[in-house]
């Protein structure tokens, strides 16, 4: 084992719990310095320049203090692809992925021209993962924040995908186009549930793009519902990621609003975390 993987996992151990902490170093080096597993467990890590020392306690320095590694990086994987992260946009979840192939797995069976909309794009990982998984489909993706924007712009070039990116906002959307499918991560988390959240969420993560007032937990989802009344096309479905404790709530939601065909998904963990709904 690495002699440098040694003294990272040792320095990070300080603040996170071993497992992390070596989750932690090997991200470090691999994303940071494309260093593989591998070579580390060979112990074929090069010599690194001064500048990469430098560069190497600036990284640590910064993650010990909390900051997410992804933000330190300036990097997050998500469906097999690298996309930027900053400040302005979430870091993207593993859960979002499943949702992402729900999508796509139903798209490449239906026929004809799609064209889906990704409301509320942030990093872009969506909107951008399902052009690229669907050639073909026209893709358009909203957000308010222009930050967000940029960031979701930039994905999109570095990956080659073609996207239409607009400024538009979920609760107040501008335009008259159609869809056929509606994919959103919407704000969901309610402010009461921060006392779980880890602190490097919370100080670090855009709060607007995280949580919802405790009394009205289903905000977004009601405008989703709206939006999807008004601008999908007979048969369209909108898909979205929920807080997993208001699952069987946004399903009723949307089957009060006239969606009668509605699929509640749990992911990998157990967690009632997907909904879609289909536009009769």
């Amino acid at each position: 084992m690495s002699p440098l993987f040694q003294y990272l996992r040792s320095e990070l151990s300080a603040a996170f719990e071993a497992r992390e902490a070596r989750a932690l170093a090997f991200v470090i080096l691999e994303d940071g310095f494309g260093i593989s597993a591998t070579d580390v467990y060979a112990g074929k890590v090069r010599h690194f320049s001064e500048e990469e020392r430098q560069r190497l306690a600036f990284i640590l320095q910064r993650t010990l203090a909390g900051e997410p590694v992804q933000y330190v990086l300036g990097r997050a994987e998500f469906d097999g692809r690298t996309f930027e992260v900053n400040p302005a946009v979430l870091i993207p979840r593993p859960e979002t992925e499943e949702l992402v192939a729900w999508v796509a797995a139903d798209a490449a069976s239906t026929a004809g021209k799609i064209h889906l909309l990704d409301a509320g794009t942030g990093s872009g990982c969506i909107a951008v993962s399902l052009a690229l998984r669907l050639p073909g489909v026209r893709t358009e993706a909203w957000d308010l924040s222009p930050e967000a924007l940029e960031t979701a712009r930039r994905n999109a070039g570095r990956h080659g995908a073609d996207v239409d990116f607009r400024l538009n906002d979920i609760l107040h959307p501008e335009g008259e186009s159609l869809f056929d499918i509606i994919v959103s991560n919407p704000p969901y988390v309610c402010r009461s549930e921060r006392t779980d959240m880890e602190p490097q969420v919370l100080l670090h993560e855009p709060e607007t793009a995280l949580f919802v007032p405790d009394e009205d937990p289903l905000l977004f989802y009601r405008a989703l519902a709206a939006l999807a009344r008004r601008r999908l096309r007979t048969g369209g479905a909108v898909y979205m990621e929920l807080n997993r404790h208001f699952g069987h709530e946004t399903q009723d939601l949307f089957r009060r609003e006239g969606f009668g065909q509605t699929e509640l998904r749990r992911d990998l963990f157990g967690n009632e975390r997907m909904l879609k709904a289909v536009k009769d």
